[in-house]
């Protein structure tokens, strides 16, 4: 078990949480997809030994590792709520790329829909 009293390890563990979440609100938080959140949360404990101060960013990019690992797995996510019913549905994407308040937007209309570890009643769950 990790020493929660570390703050890497809080930070890691609180960005691991909010990806989950948003895996649940969309219907694919299996143990694949699990997997490969524990995947990026590990590879980006280096990210963070070596550079402290970008604790505040860490849950995006580790959000935007998962979207990225997912891709050849499941296909896009999280699917844009704005455009279900599209011919050519996209994902939302992290914004800012890297910053401290990392949000769900969708970026062909410009708008922030959710925070990171916030998406449940945004979107649909996948059946």
């Amino acid at each position: 078990m990790k020493d929660l009293s570390r703050p890497e390890d809080r930070v890691l563990l609180s960005a691991r949480a909010a990806v989950v979440r948003d895996l649940q609100a969309c219907g694919v938080a299996d143990a694949g997809s699990v997997s490969i959140v524990e995947s990026a949360v590990a590879d980006r404990r280096w990210w963070l030994e070596e550079w402290p101060e970008g604790a505040p960013y860490l849950a995006g990019q580790i959000a935007q590792d998962v979207q990225d690992a997912l891709l050849p797995a499941i296909g896009r996510w999280p699917l844009c709520p704005l455009h279900e019913d599209d011919a050519a549905p996209h994902e939302l994407r992290i914004s800012p790329d890297l910053g401290s308040d990392p949000r769900w937007s969708c970026e062909e209309y410009e708008v922030s829909l959710a925070p990171l570890g916030a998406l449940e009643g945004w979107v649909s769950p996948v059946h």
